[in-house]
């Protein structure tokens, strides 16, 4: 039993995943109950009518836990809400259009013009997008930290320091952070934290059981599970971060579908077992990549060689099926031969789903204060695809790679 396997289930100090689970399979919203259903029906609304003038003049006494406005969520919106905070242990969660969203509207919440952001080197491009085009505009400084930072973090707080944004593991590069020993820092010195928990979902990683008072998860990915729909979430740690986040996203006018929030909550009843054949299939393809002459390393904190192995075994329940693999340097003509027959593994931009990706990382990833390996980095998704049929798929692109290689020097 390999270690991935092995902590599935097990409860390493931790709750459960499984008790979880069986929280989310029999979890039903009210008019689901009252309807004798087994999932939330589809509520869709922008006008909702009151009986009384007292009811209308009063109904934005309901906005955080009650449907007054479609904009501000039906029944179905909140009955996902719901679900995601249970499993998140947070006090309520927020629904948003994209995990992207999720992002901006979390930092929009706590940032101000003179305020100073940390944000974690790794952190997934977008983010980092409307940290220096959006937030510095607006007069936020921004500052970025290495990932094994630790308790270090504190060298870099300054009086205005308001927000640190953390993601673990890192987006492409997968470096993981010691979330508890940053926010011990950040706690003491009044910092509110942020995390983009999309890799682990909360299944596999509570970012709020470590500290963090804001857990993100662009619920498009590995929540939905079927690639068909751009949903994000923030569940907060206490009831004034939530009614903070609930308001900004009013503010913003920023909603969600009702339909996509059906979607995800659905998706929400098979995850489990989504990832835990997600994990055995990543490690699987990893074992037949360690054996590539090309490959120089491959990324994946799972792994007892990856450098953040330890933290990963003491603050995480398992692996999901994002990994890494760094590939010695191609040139344009060597990447068209390995990706561009691809059968079973697609070419997209996101990740989370049934179906199996491969993508160039290219342009490289942005950096400020780590090191990039000079390697040719791809990423890649393991599927629910039958592992043998993907092996064959992957040794049919090195078989294109190494001809063409050989014959440039012929």
């Amino acid at each position: 039993m390999n270690d991935v396997t092995a902590r599935r289930g097990v409860d390493g100090g931790r709750s459960s995943p499984a008790s979880r689970t069986t929280q989310l399979v029999h979890a039903r919203s009210r008019s689901a109950i009252e309807a004798g259903l087994l999932n939330p029906p589809v509520h869709r609304a922008s006008t909702i009518l009151y009986d009384t003038v007292e009811d209308y003049i009063g109904r934005h006494s309901r906005l955080y836990d009650g449907v007054i406005y479609g904009l501000y969520g039906t029944e179905t919106a909140f009955a996902l809400a719901a679900a995601i905070a249970e499993l998140e242990r947070g006090h309520q969660t927020v629904i948003t259009s994209s995990g992207t969203a999720a992002i901006s509207l979390s930092l929009s919440a706590f940032l101000k013009a003179g305020d100073h952001l940390l944000v974690i080197d790794t952190a997934y491009r977008s983010t980092r997008r409307f940290c220096e085009e959006v937030l510095a505009s607006y007069g936020v400084d921004v500052t970025y930290f290495p990932p094994d930072i630790g308790g270090a973090i504190d060298a870099l707080i300054r009086p205005n320091t308001r927000m640190a944004f953390l993601e673990t593991p890192g987006s492409l590069t997968f470096e993981l952070a010691d979330i508890g020993a940053i926010t011990a820092v950040t706690r003491a010195r009044g910092i509110v934290t942020a995390l983009d928990n999309t890799w682990a979902t909360p299944l596999l990683f509570r970012p709020i059981e470590h500290g963090v008072d804001i857990s993100i998860a662009a619920a498009t990915k590995y929540l939905s599970g079927h690639s068909d729909v751009m949903l994000g979430a923030m569940t907060a740690a206490t009831e004034e971060i939530y009614k903070r986040l609930k308001d900004t996203a009013a503010r913003w006018g920023n909603s969600a579908s009702p339909d996509d929030c059906y979607l995800v909550h659905r998706g929400l009843r098979t995850l489990d077992v989504r990832l835990e054949r997600h994990q055995r299939s990543a490690l699987e393809l990893i074992g037949w990549f360690e054996k590539q002459p090309e490959v120089r390393r491959l990324l994946y904190p799972a792994l007892p060689s990856d450098p953040g192995h330890d933290i990963w075994k003491r603050d995480f329940n398992g692996a999901s099926g994002l990994f890494g693999v760094s590939l010695e340097p191609m040139s344009a003509s060597e990447r068209a031969a390995f990706f561009n027959g691809l059968e079973l593994f697609k070419m997209g931009a996101s990740w989370g789903g049934f179906e199996s990706l491969m993508v160039p990382a290219w342009p490289p990833p942005v950096r400020s204060c780590s090191p990039v390996d000079e390697g040719d980095l791809i990423r890649v998704h393991a599927g629910l695809e039958s592992v043998g049929d993907l092996i064959g798929d992957l040794e049919a692109a090195f078989e294109r790679l190494r001809a063409h290689l050989n014959a440039a020097k012929a």
